[in-house]
């Protein structure tokens, strides 16, 4: 009877395998709001998806391979994944392997990813950065034809400086056909030869309205530019790709136009300033230039330019004395060198220097002969010292004189223990063996 009852983990195991043998509940995608998200230490991500009327649970193992942004609670999320039970709790759940933010929240997205991108290529570096010319002859403008960005720049640069001549170049600034347009428009810009800036601007909106300046060909325009670039998109709190590649940023389209032109009152004090610094400097090293020739003028080598050659005869007088010093000291050294190899007995006398050494071979050789004679007498008396141990020791010599040698089995016999009755044993003589047997041992 208890046969028909299934325990709880074969349910909760019917109900997974029944899940998941469903093909539809394999391959899901689900959008939702996240709610209670947890990061577990791990690297598994577990929370909740809800709409407004229901709830799912979800769990994702390694968020961090999969993932480039980190989700909270709040977010409107876009997930795929399969539908699965936890047979621990009899739970079912979304068991996810992508997620990606749903609709605003995917253009952050890819906002970072791009950024990170150009970033790791060295896009954003600084020493990629072009200065922007102080003074400009002449601005090229790329933003929208109409509107207030462009009416801003191009009044903002008349009043800060009228003398700049400013190009412009329309184009689009949102929608679909944008980014390709503002390409353009930067390339053509690039094969003017006198255009020393370039404003990239346009006003303030959303991120959907800034986006052409987040795309990617731009970016790369802007880099690729041969004339330095000022981005002023948005306003002071919108950040775009264009802002971190451009050369400059400038908070808005205005401050763009500020950043590319000096103030012309601020040139005018600035020449005026230069003339007055000009003058002093002028002033001050004609000063200079004036004492230094009074100085000259002076001076009384200059004024008796004689003096100063008789000084130089004067020292060339000592320094010719001197050197005759010199060459006598050195050439009296030498001289007294050379006679006291003319006065060397030895060197006058060669003859002599043989004999000497003739001598002292000779008595080498007989020092030589002596210690060889010394040597041999010894040697020759240690041979005989030894010849007489030798002979004393030599058994032949006993048996000359009777004595006999007595062996065993090939060894000699040297105490009567070592024998026993009817052993058979060799005795040596002096001209040859003889065989016995022992009758008898005698110990003494």
């Amino acid at each position: 009877m208890n046969n028909e009852y299934l325990t709880i983990t074969d349910i909760n195991r019917i109900v997974k395998n029944t899940i998941e043998s469903n093909s539809e509940l394999s391959n899901v995608y689900i959008k939702g709001e996240i709610s209670n998200i947890k990061y577990h230490t791990r690297g598994h991500l577990y929370f909740s998806l809800k709409d407004e009327n229901s709830k799912i649970n979800a769990v994702m193992f390694n968020y961090e391979r999969y993932l480039s942004f980190n989700p909270k609670d709040g977010d409107s999320v876009l997930v795929h994944g399969r539908i699965s039970v936890y047979e621990a709790s009899g739970s079912y759940q979304i068991y996810v392997d992508s997620m990606e933010m749903d609709g605003l929240g995917n253009l952050y997205v890819l906002f970072e990813k791009l950024k990170k991108k150009l970033s790791e290529e060295g896009l954003f570096d600084k020493e990629h950065k072009r200065k922007i010319k102080r003074v400009p002859r002449k601005i090229g403008v790329i933003t929208a034809p109409t509107g207030a960005a462009v009416r801003d720049i191009i009044s903002t640069i008349n009043r800060r400086f009228p003398m700049t001549e400013i190009y412009l170049f329309p184009t689009l600034v949102q929608g679909d056909g944008a980014a390709p347009n503002i390409v353009e428009m930067i390339e053509l810009a690039n094969t003017f030869d006198d255009i020393d800036t370039i404003i990239l601007g346009r006003g303030g909106g959303s991120i959907e309205d800034l986006w052409a300046f987040n795309e990617e060909i731009v970016a790369r325009a802007i880099y690729n530019s041969r004339i330095p670039i000022i981005s002023g998109v948005g306003h002071e709190i919108d950040f775009t790709i264009s802002d971190f590649v451009a050369d400059l940023r400038a908070p808005t389209p205005t401050g763009a136009a500020l950043m590319a032109t000096p103030d012309v009152e601020e040139v005018r004090r600035y020449f005026v300033s230069s003339k007055e610094r000009i003058n002093n400097a002028i002033i001050n090293k004609l000063d200079s230039l004036t004492e230094l020739l009074k100085k000259y003028k002076s001076n009384y080598i200059l004024n008796n330019p004689m003096r100063l050659y008789e000084m130089k005869e004067q020292k060339l007088d000592t320094l010719y004395d001197k050197l005759n010093t010199i060459i006598k000291g050195k050439l009296d050294y030498y001289t007294h060198i050379i006679d006291k190899y003319k006065s060397n007995y030895i060197l006058n006398n060669p003859k002599v220097l043989y004999e000497n050494e003739k001598e002292k071979l000779d008595n080498i050789k007989l020092n030589l002969n002596k210690t060889i004679t010394t040597i041999v007498e010894n040697n020759t008396n240690k041979v005989h010292t030894l010849k007489v141990k030798i002979d004393l020791l030599n058994p032949d010599n006993v048996l000359d004189k009777g004595y006999s040698i007595v062996h065993k089995d090939g060894k000699i016999i040297k105490n009567v223990n070592d024998l026993n009755i009817n052993d058979d044993i060799s005795i040596m003589v002096k001209n040859g063996n003889i065989l016995a047997n022992v009758k008898g041992v005698n110990e003494k």
